[in-house]
């Protein structure tokens, strides 16, 4: 007879398990410490097997006869229902712990083995742990673009356009990563980029005007602040690096008596070593620098620390104690200066601008090109925008004067 809840409610425990069938091999077992739970006998292959469902009234007596069924369709096809719910059971533990939080930092450790520049690490970090706050522990092969887009619209609800599209884009290397390693099937994200609002693009602050960029240099090379920012502004005006790759160059890369300054790929934007010919005046600068901080790792170090490189808002503020606004000069902006006028001086080939300003891009064959045929050219180019950059902070000073 089959049983019910009324039956079920009132069995008592005896001294050993009693059995409590309600047919087609279902059955409650209740143990001698009263617990009630359901079981499924069956067999499979030849064998005798049973299969449990779960403890009464959590599983309530229409739970374990619609167990019973799903169980029996499992084997008129065939399949053992034991062998289906262990691979389902181990299913949801690998997605407890597959989620997004895991994943993030597994990708995050894999960015840090292939050597990425620590900026870029630590940007990634922060706009993970933006998304970790709402998708951490979920598993990500259940996360859906409506989730995705709730955090997203946090940051862009703040103003933060261009940060909610780096967002987009970090959460959608996670997914990436998770597809490449079976845990993932697809990206969410693809489908998200048309809904976040485009922010409006704003260059960098330069001076393209020749007589307005002597007035720059005369101001950079009369600053009386540190010694120290005075030489890394004035090696931005000569060399015109990417603010970043002055700020933490180290001792070892500058081969002074040659020449040289070798900048690791670690510390590049197209991860590549970029070597950039010295012109005298610049190893003046560092030859007068080095008494002040040779003793040290760091050409440039913080004033709090020898261990720590100059704060990139340094340079920046520099340049407003002279009197520049963010509208009209800034670190960075002595690239764009360069760029333009070493193009507009009709000199020097494209290429080879593009070159010592390392715009290389990914084709390592036209990159290896540039390096080796341009390097020449380059030489030159330095030591003529040298004294360029000498003419306009004195000889257009005194016609001005």
């Amino acid at each position: 007879m089959p049983l019910t809840d009324t039956q079920i409610k009132g069995l008592r425990p005896a001294q050993s398990p009693t059995k409590h069938s309600d047919g087609e091999g279902l059955h409650l077992l209740v143990s001698p410490t009263g617990g009630k739970l359901w079981r499924l006998s069956y067999r499979h292959g030849g064998k005798q097997k049973t299969l449990a469902f779960g403890a009464y009234p959590a599983v309530s007596l229409a739970d374990a006869r619609s167990k019973r069924a799903d169980a029996k369709r499992l084997l008129a096809n065939g399949i053992d229902p034991g062998h289906q719910a262990r691979i389902e059971k181990t299913n949801k533990l690998v997605a407890s712990t597959n989620t997004f939080a895991a994943i993030a930092d597994e990708f995050l450790a894999k960015a840090e083995r292939e050597g990425k520049a620590d900026a870029t690490l630590t940007k990634k970090r922060w706009l993970l742990g933006m998304a970790k706050a709402q998708l951490g522990g979920r598993p990500i092969a259940e996360i859906s673009a409506a989730e995705i887009l709730l955090p997203l619209r946090q940051v862009e609800g703040q103003g933060n356009y261009e940060t909610a599209r780096r967002l987009r884009a970090v959460i959608g290397q996670v997914f990436r990563y998770a597809i490449a390693t079976a845990r993932a099937e697809n990206d969410p994200t693809f489908g998200l980029k048309g809904a976040l609002t485009t922010p409006v693009v704003t260059h960098r602050a330069a001076l393209t005007d020749s007589k307005a960029f002597g007035g720059l240099l005369r101001a950079v090379w009369s600053y009386e602040g540190m010694v120290e920012t005075r030489a890394a502004l004035q090696l931005m005006a000569l060399l015109y690096p990417r603010p970043g790759e002055l700020r933490q160059a180290e001792w070892r890369e500058f081969d002074l008596d040659g020449g040289v300054w070798s900048i690791p790929a670690a510390r590049m934007k197209m991860r590549r070593e970029h070597k950039k010919p010295l012109p005298k005046a610049a190893v003046a600068i560092l030859r007068e620098l080095h008494i002040l901080t040779g003793r040290g790792r760091l050409v440039f170090p913080s004033v709090q620390s020898a261990l720590r490189p100059m704060s990139e808002n340094t340079l920046n503020s520099a340049l407003r104690r002279m009197g520049f606004s963010s509208a009209e000069a800034s670190a960075h902006g002595f690239r764009a200066t360069a760029s333009t006028l070493l193009n507009e001086s009709g000199r020097w080939l494209a290429d080879a601008i593009e070159a010592e300003l390392a715009h290389v891009g990914a084709d390592d064959v036209r990159s290896a090109y540039h390096r080796a045929t341009y390097w020449d050219e380059r030489v030159k180019m330095t030591a003529w925008w040298a004294g360029e950059i000498e003419r306009l902070r004195t000889v257009l000073a005194v016609e001005r004067d």
